[in-house]
């Protein structure tokens, strides 16, 4: 264990567990942990930690609440949260969050294969701990099931087959989880809803103070840090509700705040291009046409 900038980084899965005073693991590149086996003295509250592997955390409820995007939500049955290698994550404050299992698992046990190159795809390992994945009780139950079967597999003798049959269960709980997030993007539609109503705001400000002239052209970066969301959360969340990833979404809100100026200004096309934030009207004007059809001299002719 290495201690950087007050930041505690673990190698491999042998490391942590001999730090949580755990016994060392059946195999070296995965594990499943109990939590009710780890001490609550055995992490600091509050302490900052980074793996060099996946972990999948499956807590049985969250007591209180949890924040969630712009605000906090009370949810009794569950969830999932997800971190991938070299992610910083901080030691809950909360005793009670230590109810539940958690799945540690290296690189190295995926490499060779399909899922090695594809866990990249699972986009909720890029999401922050606080747009955590939220359980009904139908779902918790398929979860834990999951769990169960992952941990009975890692309870017999390794042969041959561990590894192909651990993977293809792994896989199976990350496609279930894949199938609950775009659930709840869906029925948790009023979180964002409002998640959607402060971005449309902020992109509204943006351009009426004309931070376009200061700064360029809105960032996905930009946008997902005033609304304290990661980049891959809001880009999942309004692909699903909107069909446009968050880079998407600001290109047709440019767009429409374009044709406002066109249609009601006397502004050149270039002056428009840099108060929108392009350093060249030509890449004003070819995203334009891509997303109109039109030049914007064109559109401006057309609506007079």
């Amino acid at each position: 264990m290495d201690i950087k900038q007050n930041i505690y980084h673990f190698d491999n899965i042998s490391q942590l567990l001999r730090y949580l005073g755990l016994p060392a693991p059946s195999h070296p590149l995965v594990t499943l942990v109990d939590y009710n086996t780890v001490s609550m003295n055995a992490i600091e509250k509050g302490m900052k930690i980074s793996l060099d592997f996946y972990k999948i955390s499956f807590k049985n409820k969250f007591s209180g609440q949890l924040k969630y995007g712009q605000g906090y939500y009370d949810f009794e049955e569950g969830g999932l949260a997800f971190l991938k290698p070299k992610q910083i994550v901080v030691a809950s404050q909360n005793a009670d969050s230590y109810e539940g299992y958690v799945l540690y698992f290296h690189p190295d046990f995926i490499r060779n294969y399909p899922l090695g190159n594809s866990i990249n795809q699972f986009g909720f390992f890029s999401y922050s701990v606080s747009e955590a994945l939220f359980l009904s009780a139908t779902e918790k139950n398929i979860i834990g099931n999951l769990f169960s079967t992952i941990a009975h597999e890692l309870g017999n003798n390794i042969d041959q087959f561990s590894q192909d049959v651990l993977v293809s269960q792994m896989e199976l709980l990350l496609n279930y989880s894949n199938r609950f997030y775009n659930r709840q993007f869906i029925t948790r539609k009023m979180i964002s809803h409002e998640i959607i109503v402060s971005l449309d705001k902020l992109l509204e400000e943006y351009f009426k103070k004309e931070d376009g002239l200061k700064y360029g052209l809105p960032s996905v970066q930009y946008i997902s840090t005033e609304l304290n969301l990661s980049q891959r959360y809001l880009s999942d969340m309004l692909r699903s509700l909107t069909g446009q990833n968050t880079q998407q979404y600001i290109q047709n809100k440019v767009i429409e705040v374009s044709k406002d100026l066109l249609s009601a200004t006397l502004l050149s096309v270039s002056e428009i291009a840099f108060k929108l934030g392009f350093e060249h009207p030509q890449s004003f004007s070819k995203l334009f046409k891509i997303k109109t059809d039109l030049t914007p001299l064109e559109y401006r002719h057309n609506f007079n």
